[in-house]
């Protein structure tokens, strides 16, 4: 069966760079959402755990409850409690979402500087405090989200930079008006804290960066040069044979030999995750070339390996597929194994 492994080494490397970037592991939040970006949720959870990272951030209470032993603080960034636990906090993505929470439930607020997502709109800031505090729900943080950052449009970022500096004086103001502890902050993910000069928020919310595939425009992209992929897949070969001049390979006869090769197919195909979209144009990390189309569980390569490294950076999937590393990555299934080596 086709197999993912995990490289600790790699993990670690980029958490060095992220951690001196964000001025201390202790502000690192390490993005675990939709399976830790297809690397697998417990298996990125506990080497993180081993690196000393504390909090984590992930999609749904499933996840959160799944990785719990691993953190000290877990933010939930679309779905509402089943129970109660200290250590995870929900968001509140709309104003009138509020009224799903509990009383006492962890909460905090996503505000809207641009992306026009999610978050409430910077003119009902006064009316979600007013609310939070009639729910007693306990505020804890207010964060947002950039639209931009891993673009060269200086203008975009600079832009909800700034709309997030002046949503945050009137917070502080609010928060001690409706009685809330003095409030954590928060916008930057990956790309965000990569080409920042001087980061000062109270935590950044990194995902992408951990994982060695972070691509920045060319002049923000010093240190995102430096990151390692972490994830590798790799192929067993399920049958072999010769093709010789002019013979077709898979649906639609769509590659066509020049001469006589040695053709495998492996058992890893778009239903486990190998995007479609990538035949006729992948070649692996050792130049192999992919042959013809990529079938739902099967893709032909024109060598004799009994085991092929299929790809071991999602960047260079993704340009073959034309898409992003964040497609390529989660599109990898649950159940292929997945190793730390």
């Amino acid at each position: 069966m086709a197999y993912i492994t995990l490289k600790r080494q790699n993990f670690f490397h980029n958490l060095d760079i992220i951690a001196k970037l964000s001025k201390g592991k202790d502000k690192i939040a390490l993005v675990l959402k939709d399976n830790a970006y297809g690397h697998g949720l417990r298996e990125i959870a506990s080497m993180a755990a081993e690196y000393g990272i504390k909090r984590a951030v992930v999609r749904s209470y499933d996840e959160a409850k799944a990785v719990e032993e691993f953190f000290d603080y877990i933010l939930v960034l679309a779905d509402t409690p089943k129970e109660y636990s200290e250590k995870i906090r929900y968001t509140i993505n709309d104003i009138d979402s509020i009224e799903q929470f509990e009383a006492g439930t962890k909460v905090e607020l996503k505000v809207n500087s641009g992306m026009n997502r999610n978050g409430i709109e910077p003119s009902e800031l006064e009316r979600a405090f007013e609310k939070i505090a009639a729910r007693d729900l306990v505020l804890e943080a207010l964060f947002t989200h950039h639209a931009c950052a891993d673009e060269a449009d200086e203008k975009h970022y600079k832009m909800q930079k700034e709309a997030f500096a002046g949503i945050k004086k009137r917070a502080k103001s609010l928060a001690s008006e409706y009685g809330f502890a003095p409030l954590r902050y928060h916008s930057c993910n990956s790309a965000a804290l990569f080409r920042e000069r001087d980061f000062d928020e109270d935590m950044a919310r990194v995902g992408i960066a951990a994982y060695g595939c972070l691509e920045m425009p060319k002049g923000l992209d010093t240190e995102s040069k430096k990151l390692l992929p972490v994830l590798s897949v790799y192929a067993q070969r399920i049958s072999k044979r010769n093709i010789f001049a002019n013979d077709t390979v898979g649906y639609g006869a769509t590659f066509e030999a020049d001469k006589a090769y040695c053709l495998s197919n492996y058992d890893f195909g778009y239903g486990d995750g190998f995007l479609r979209s990538a035949s006729g144009s992948f070649v692996t990390p050792q130049g192999v070339v992919l042959a013809g189309r990529i079938s739902m569980d099967n893709s032909s390569f024109l060598c004799d390996e009994e085991e092929l490294l299929v790809f071991d950076d999602a960047i260079s999937l993704a340009k073959a597929a034309g898409t992003i590393s964040y497609e390529a990555l989660t599109s990898l299934k649950s159940y292929l194994p997945r190793k730390i080596v």
